[in-house]
C-alpha cells in the first residue's frame, strides 16, 4: 500500500512526537533507547486500533496539536486527559474512533496528566532509526511536528467502535508512590542517606523532561570518596550526584552514567512519573526483584491478553 497524507499539521503543541517502545539492543553502541515515556499508554492506543504494540504512536504533551484528517481513518487516544475534541465536541478516551475527511482534531488543558498517545490503525510514514521511529531531537533522530506541515502515513479504517473496560483505565494523581529495587552502588549510601531517600516526598522540578526528572528533595548525602565506574543507566534509574538532589533518568537518558545510583524504579510504575505534573509529589518504597518481576509479568499477561482478544473481534 502506498504512503499518503493523512493529517495536516495546523498547530504542532508544544512537543509532539513520534514515539514506539524505543531503540532495544543498541544502548551497548552509545545509541539512547528513547520510545514512549508511558509505554502502557502507547500500547493501549495501538491495541485499541488493532495495531501491533509496538507501532509509533504520537506521544502529545501537556498542550496537543490541531490536525485535520485528510482521509478516513480511525484512531485512539490513551493517556492523560487533555481534552481531546473532534471538531469540537469531546472525544472519548481508550476508544477507537472513527475519523472523516476534514475532520478537526484539537486537545484543551490538562484535566490529568501530562502524556497522552494517539494511534492511528494502520502506520504512520516516518524515518526509522536503528529499528525504531522514535524521535530524539537531542540525537538527531526525526523530528517533532513543529516543524511538519503534514503527516504521512498507510491509514485503516476500522468500522467497529472498541472501548477498553473503565477498570483496565489508569488513573493519574500529582501525588504517587512507586516501587524501586535498591542498588547497585548502596555502598555510597548510609543507613541515614536510605531513610532520607524512603521517608520524604521528593518534588519533580519544572526543568525536568524526557531524559530525566530533576526532583527537589531534602539533600541525599554519599559517601565523600564516590569512586563508581560509569555504567549503563536503566530507565528509572535514579541517580543522586554530588549536591543530594535525586535524578530518575527517563526514556531519552543518555546511555551511561557515572552517578551512584540508590534505585531503580520498577517498569510498572515508570508510567505514574511519566504522568506526573511539574511539582508534583514522588514517595518511594523499597520491592524486592521477584516482586517487580511478578507485577510486570501481570502487565504483560494483560496486554497479551487484550491484543489477543482485540484480534478476534
Amino acid at each position: 500500500m502506498c504512503s499518503e497524507i493523512v493529517f495536516k499539521v495546523h498547530k504542532p503543541g508544544i512537543f509532539t512526537s513520534f514515539q514506539d517502545l524505543g531503540r532495544i539492543g543498541y544502548q551497548q553502541f552509545g545509541v539512547p533507547v528513547s520510545g514512549a515515556m508511558d509505554q502502557y499508554a502507547c500500547q493501549l492506543a495501538n491495541i485499541l486500533v488493532g495495531n501491533l504494540r509496538n507501532k509509533a504512536c504520537l506521544e502529545v504533551t501537556l498542550i496537543g496539536p490541531t490536525l485535520e484528517a485528510c482521509t478516513e481513518l480511525t484512531i485512539a487516544i490513551t493517556g492523560a486527559d487533555l481534552q481531546a475534541k473532534i471538531n469540537g465536541e469531546e472525544a472519548p478516551l481508550y476508544c477507537a474512533v472513527p475519523m472523516h475527511k476534514g475532520d478537526i482534531l484539537s486537545f484543551g488543558a490538562s484535566r490529568n496528566g501530562v502524556r497522552a498517545y494517539i494511534a492511528m490503525a494502520g502506520e504512520f510514514d516516518c524515518p526509522s532509526y536503528f529499528g525504531s521511529k522514535s524521535v530524539d531531537v537531542q540525537n538527531g533522530f526525526g523530528q517533532t511536528l513543529e516543524h511538519m506541515s503534514v503527516i504521512k502515513g498507510i491509514p485503516l479504517y476500522v468500522k467497529r467502535k472498541i472501548k477498553l473496560a473503565n477498570s483496565l483505565i489508569p488513573t493519574y494523581s500529582s501525588v504517587v508512590s512507586v516501587a524501586v529495587i535498591e542498588g547497585p552502588h548502596m555502598n555510597h549510601f548510609t543507613e541515614e542517606s536510605r531513610a532520607i531517600f524512603f521517608k520524604q516526598l521528593h518534588i519533580v522540578e519544572p526543568n525536568s523532561n524526557r531524559m530525566g526528572y530533576r526532583l527537589h528533595s531534602q539533600m541525599i548525602p554519599t559517601s565523600k570518596e564516590v569512586n563508581s565506574w560509569t555504567d549503563a543507566v536503566p530507565f528509572g534509574g535514579i541517580q543522586v550526584p554530588p549536591n543530594g538532589q535525586p535524578i530518575i533518568l527517563m526514556a531519552d537518558r543518555q546511555t551511561t552514567g557515572g552517578y551512584p545510583r540508590i534505585g531503580t524504579v520498577i517498569s510498572n510504575d515508570i508510567p505514574k512519573i511519566a504522568q506526573l505534573v511539574p511539582k508534583g509529589k514522588i514517595g518511594f518504597y523499597p520491592v524486592s526483584v521477584e516482586e517487580a518481576q511478578k507485577r510486570i509479568k501481570r502487565k504483560e499477561r494483560e496486554l497479551y491478553q487484550l491484543q489477543t482478544f482485540r484480534q478476534f473481534m
